[in-house]
């Protein structure tokens, strides 16, 4: 609601602000042909003082969600577009050296209704459509044209493309086509000021005369690819980037001619100062763009329910039937006021339903629970990670395996009542079945109802130094030289800090420092879409009232959404993770030899966790394929440590990390006792006494909030995220909250503020306990695996790495130490 009154007021202020609106720009989304990430391209409207701006890239929608809510945050009204690829002939004709051609066509919506239509075109260009590129035909546009505001698109647009031929009267009853199709007042004739551009004068004066002689009116646009004069050099390069080209090579795809920059207001106004009306009416389309998108929705799809259930209803009915599962001792819900223990499940129970009652999610928890059931059901190996360990429910519900009340794990961790947003339940799965889970979704929710995610892969720094450098035209071993100096996840300017060696090419050597500052533009820019390694996406309605979709580029029977995993939350879809994990191939398997060879059953999720066999195993290091333990480094600690519970484990996966890893040796000091711990104050022994005194989990952060400082678990929680945001009004206001609570229950100042500077450090390596439980609980199982069948643990782990050969001579090489024969 508030977003939607913000817009209409958007509107209103644009009749009196607005002078001209660029209705023609191209993002980074459009792949390797815009240079523009939205931040920038907001940014620069802003700094130009647009009071609107439309996003209009090639052939897809991939960034209208992040464009949207960035151009509204930044007070800029968003227009939402594309310009689409027409058909020569229809989108179903595909015949070699006649359907490759095609036209453009600017496409902006003017309300709902047109921003549903932008979203059928472009689903059924791909779907349909798609040769070389995804392409409308005038029939769909007749179908889907309500709600929209065409432009005739750029020089490559049919009309204009008609008049460079000389075929102005064709030109002419095909501009009366279009205006047929989207109606007398939404079609508009595309003019521009690219002076360099052939036969371009000749354009706009067939343009000029059409619109003279039809009535259609003109407005002016600049196609837009990169945001300044001078960035015209790096989208040049971007453009030999994805042509494979060399800048000194001929006949090459290149905007060079002219200028594709953002102009201001005063320089169209300018341009065009003999034909104001068509600057006037950037305006007066920008007025009639009245789209709001509905974000933050709940759009769970509803689960089949029995007819006499509502959800609620439904999912404590469920709870109760499986209760006896996770705790035999309790027949049913009735049977848990026999004893304290009873009462503990009782009470969290009751309060996670209350939460999930008030917040609506029953249904998210009836769909995730279906389908992990259904997988373990088939023998398919699934480990839920996360958070989500932090649910009761979930865990009597068989989504996970870890008992939070036995683990202390929190249920705020996963779903606040306080920050209300969808739970997010992630699920690992054997590697080679995962896509008969996703068979199983569509097969419950239909085909429509279901896709797998987008993702984007971007440029890094040291992709980006070697295009540059080889679109220039430098020596590769020159190139490959620049980039190894940058180390691995580090950004080209931190580099340029941190780098020494770097700096000083950067500085001293003029190639060098052509590459650097060419890969600085390219940086971050999106290279090409994927389909994301675990996202699925599940609508109530079919996915296209909502997003639209596309095949995988390197697989057509994958359908996949436009708008990647932040978008799809946005919009309040359900996403799901399913992880394809080896790890859970190989449990699998070895469990399926294990039945084969030696009859026996094993329930891996009911195996003893404290199995003297497996932490003997732990404690000799000997740790190869064991998940999360088997690096060099982890080896070494675990020898020193020599582990003797499952809580051991719990805290190595989360301490063998940056920040964190130089707590390890006096963790293990303490565990063998030639180390005392000390708590700054007597109340917090309780909480770190497991851990001998040190900060490890954010749980232990959210209990010294509610413990010491009197804060519920939710408000704990809202704490861990300010601190991990380091927003200083954020954290200042937490850090007095915090310290007055501490205050109130008796803790003197200086304690209380001693204790407060354990939280930014902790914040920093902090890790998610529930996270790190279920990880622990696939390396123990693997572990015990090992120790118990090692003949069968074997067979399957060098099964799973058949494909990698050197992977197979170090697990040879592992084998023969274990004194296991490979023949």
């Amino acid at each position: 609601m508030r977003i939607r009154i913000i817009c209409k007021l958007f509107a209103l202020l644009a009749i009196t602000l607005m002078k001209f609106v660029h209705l023609h720009t191209h993002s980074h989304y459009s792949l390797l042909d815009g240079l523009a990430k939205i931040d920038d391209l907001i940014a620069y409207a802003k700094e130009l003082g647009m009071k609107a701006l439309a996003l209009t890239d090639h052939g897809n929608l991939y960034g209208t969600i992040e464009f949207y809510k960035k151009a509204l945050k930044a007070e800029i009204k968003p227009i939402l577009g594309v310009e689409t690829y027409v058909a020569f002939r229809t989108r179903f004709n595909k015949e070699p050296k006649i359907d490759d051609k095609y036209s453009h066509l600017t496409l902006l919506a003017k309300n709902q209704t047109g921003w549903q239509n932008l979203i059928q075109l472009i689903t059924k260009a791909n779907l349909e459509g798609f040769y070389y590129k995804p392409r409308v035909d005038k029939d769909l546009l007749r179908k889907h044209s309500n709600g929209i505001i065409a432009l005739s698109g750029c020089p490559s647009g049919e009309i204009p493309k008609l008049l460079a031929n000389n075929k102005f009267e064709q030109a002419e009853k095909t501009a009366k086509e279009y205006q047929e199709i989207f109606g007398s007042e939404n079609f508009f004739l595309e003019i521009y000021h690219h002076p360099n551009i052939p036969d371009i004068s000749k354009i706009n004066d067939g343009l000029i005369e059409i619109s003279k002689k039809t009535n259609i009116p003109l407005v002016a646009t600049q196609d837009i690819h990169y945001l300044k004069p001078e960035d015209a050099e790096y989208q040049d390069i971007l453009l030999a980037v994805q042509t494979g080209n060399k800048l000194d090579d001929n006949d090459r795809l290149t905007l060079k001619a002219d200028d594709f920059s953002m102009r201001s207001a005063e320089q169209m106004i300018e341009f065009f100062k003999d034909l104001p009306e068509a600057i006037e009416n950037t305006v007066k389309i920008a007025e009639r763009c009245d789209l709001t998108l509905p974000l933050h929705q709940i759009l769970l799809p509803n689960f089949a329910l029995p007819e006499d259930k509502n959800a609620n209803q439904y999912l404590k009915e469920l709870i109760s039937e499986r209760l006896p599962q996770r705790f035999p001792k309790y027949a049913d819900l009735r049977g848990l006021d026999a004893d304290s223990r009873g009462n503990e499940i009782k009470e969290r129970l009751e309060y996670e339903l209350g939460v999930i009652e008030k917040t609506g999610f029953a249904d998210y928890f009836l769909i995730a629970q279906d389908i992990v059931n259904w997988a373990k059901k088939r023998g398919i190996r699934c480990n839920t990670r996360g958070s989500a360990a932090g649910s009761l429910l979930s865990y009597i519900l068989n989504i996970t395996d870890i008992d939070p009340l036995k683990y202390d794990l929190f249920f705020e961790r996963f779903l606040n009542p306080e920050r209300i947003s969808m739970p997010d339940i992630d699920v690992d799965v054997s590697d080679i079945r995962r896509d008969e889970i996703f068979a199983y979704i569509r097969q419950k929710y239909g085909d429509d109802h279901v896709a797998q995610i987008i993702t984007f892969g971007t440029m890094a720094a040291r992709a980006a130094i070697r295009d540059a450098g080889r679109a220039l035209g430098m020596a590769y071993s020159f190139c490959d030289q620049l980039a190894k100096l940058i180390p691995f996840n580090q950004k080209l300017d931190e580099s340029l800090e941190n780098v020494k060696e770097f700096s000083d090419l950067y500085n001293n050597n003029p190639d060098a420092k052509k590459i650097i500052d060419a890969a600085k533009h390219l940086e971050g820019v999106a290279r090409h879409a994927s389909v994301h390694a675990c996202g699925v996406v599940i609508s109530k309605e079919p996915l296209t009232q909502y997003v639209p979709l596309q095949r995988a580029p390197k697989d057509q029977n994958i359908i996949i959404t436009q708008f990647e995993m932040y978008s799809i939350e946005d919009l309040g879809l359900l996403k799901m993770d399913f992880l394809g994990l080896k790890n859970l191939t190989i449990i699998e398997e070895t469990i399926r030899l294990v039945k084969e060879i030696k009859d026996e059953e094993i329930d891996i999720s009911k195996i003893p966790l404290d199995d003297k066999k497996t932490f003997k195993l732990l404690q000799a290091g000997d740790t190869t394929a064991i998940f999360q333990l088997e690096s060099s480094g982890m080896r070494r600690y675990l020898k020193q440590l020599k582990p003797t519970e499952f809580e051991d484990i719990i805290a190595m996966i989360s301490l063998y990390r940056p920040g964190a890893i130089e707590h390890i040796p006096q963790y293990i000091k303490r565990k063998h006792k030639l180390e005392k711990p000390t708590y700054l104050h007597p109340k917090l022994e309780p909480i770190l006494k497991n851990t001998y005194g040190i900060g490890i989990y954010q749980e232990q952060m959210m209990k010294i909030a509610r413990d010491l400082a009197g804060f519920t678990l939710a408000e704990a929680d809202i704490l861990r995220k300010a601190i991990g945001k380091k927003i200083k009004s954020l954290l200042d206001s937490q850090k007095e909250k915090l310290i007055s609570g501490m205050l109130k229950n008796n803790i003197d100042e200086k304690t209380a503020k001693a204790i407060w500077e354990l939280f930014p450090p902790f914040a920093r390596y902090g890790f998610n306990r529930s996270h790190a439980a279920c990880y622990a609980l696939i390396g123990y199982q693997t572990a015990y695996l090992k120790a118990h069948y090692p003949i069968e643990f074997t067979t399957s782990l060098l099964n799973a790495d058949a494909g990698d050969i050197e992977r197979i001579a170090f697990l040879v090489s592992e084998t023969k130490k274990s004194k296991i024969e490979v023949l």
